[in-house]
């Protein structure tokens, strides 16, 4: 859309348009948002936002099994909001050090209504 075809309501569209995203930019953060579409991802994200747990812990406290974790936990990482490390023969995983990740960890405090140490 041109700038010239914008109708003028002495707002600053036309400001914010010459400073619009990259289309690019606006599909990486559908991304994110769909991921916050499923409330198991959700409730792993709010987990992992307090704490680092390994997957047979994270299945047992959203009540599901290891596999389908697991399946998450793989799609949330992928995405970079979480991270893993090797202890031992077990997989910890927490909330990345991302800025898209401590988002996500505030909209999650605030949903929630929690005041996190972090």
């Amino acid at each position: 859309m041109k700038n010239e075809s914008l109708h003028n309501h002495h707002g600053n569209l036309h400001e914010l348009m010459e400073n619009i995203p990259a289309e690019q930019q606006f599909f990486l953060a559908a991304d994110v948002f769909s991921l916050l579409c499923d409330s198991t991802r959700l409730r792993i994200l709010w987990l992992l936002c307090h704490t680092e747990e390994c997957v047979s812990d994270i299945a047992a406290a959203v009540n599901m099994s290891s596999p389908a974790v697991s399946h998450h936990l793989r799609t949330l990482k992928q995405s970079g909001l979480i991270t893993s490390r090797r202890a031992g023969k077990e997989v910890l995983y927490t909330l990345a050090g991302t800025k898209e990740a401590g988002l996500v960890h505030n909209m999650i405090d605030d949903i929630f209504e929690i005041n996190c140490p972090r």
